[in-house]
This record gives C-alpha cells, structure tokens and sequence, in this order.
C-alpha cells in the first residue's frame, strides 16, 4: 500500500506495510538517520518529530496515519525558532554523547511554538518524557531560554 505525505516541505512516498512505523520509513527507506531510535515505545523522546506542526513520537506512530499530512525531521527544521533553537544548542554546549539531541531539538521548537516565552514550569512540562542519559537538562533549560529571547527579537 502506497502512503503519500509530505516530508520536509517535499512530496514523499512510501510504498510498503501501512503499519510500518514512521521512524523506520525515515530512517531506513528515505535515509534520513537525524531522527533517533531510543525505546521503541515512545517514553524516552529521541525520534521525536512534528507532525503538522505538533511534537510525535515516530517510532508508535504508524505510516499509514501521516497520509496527506506534513512531517518535518530535524534534517527539515528551518525557520525563526528552528534556527534560534539550533544556535543556542551550540552556544550553550547541551549536547554531550549527542544521541538524544534531535529529539531534544524537536520538541524544544515544538514548546516554543506553542509557549513563546516559557516559565521554567513550561520547560519541564514541554520538555517532559525527552530523556537525556547524559543529564544535560540544566542546559537544555538554559538553551531553550536563550532561544526564546532570540525568538522573541526575530519576531
């Protein structure tokens, strides 16, 4: 069964079993290996991707159900708050082993869309079920406040 859908701001297809996970379809069918394979059960948040515009869970989410919808990776996240977010990644230094990042991007873009200037409460909750095995979260607290304000100054 063909699922077509939009990925990245680019048609994309794929032709297989409906039930197919997401990450999978990513990862081994259209080679985009940004997205991470972590638990398989979608706790720990590390193949985390939007779903027209919305924090999902690609290793639960079946390829059948982003028929005709829009999917974006880390490989696909531009725009205002993509770029701050990336850019204060980096300033801050939040990666250590690095294998949680994506996911830990995706979502920290996915919180700011929806909480432009997020209380300390706001971080943890958005931010909730993303773990990092390193422990970086003070940083990641700091990197999504730094980008908030550069969000907030681009607007």
């Amino acid at each position: 069964m063909a699922t077509e859908f939009t990925l990245n701001g680019a048609a994309a297809r794929f032709d297989g079993d409906p039930d197919t996970p997401l990450l999978w379809v990513l990862r081994d069918h259209l080679q985009l290996t940004g997205t991470k394979y972590g638990c398989g059960i979608a706790q720990c948040g590390a193949c985390t991707v939007h779903l027209d515009g919305k924090n999902r869970r690609s290793c639960v989410t079946p390829i059948a159900s982003v028929a005709g919808r829009s999917v974006t990776t880390i490989e696909g996240a531009t725009g205002k708050t993509a770029e701050a977010v990336k850019a204060a990644w980096v300033a801050i230094d939040v990666p250590q082993c690095g294998f949680c990042q994506s996911g830990q991007v995706m979502s920290a873009i996915g919180l700011l869309a929806a909480k432009p200037n997020p209380t300390d409460a706001d971080i943890d909750h958005g931010m909730a079920g993303n773990i990092c095995r390193c422990a970086t979260y003070v940083r990641i607290r700091q990197a999504i406040k730094d980008a908030a304000k550069h969000v907030e100054t681009a607007a």
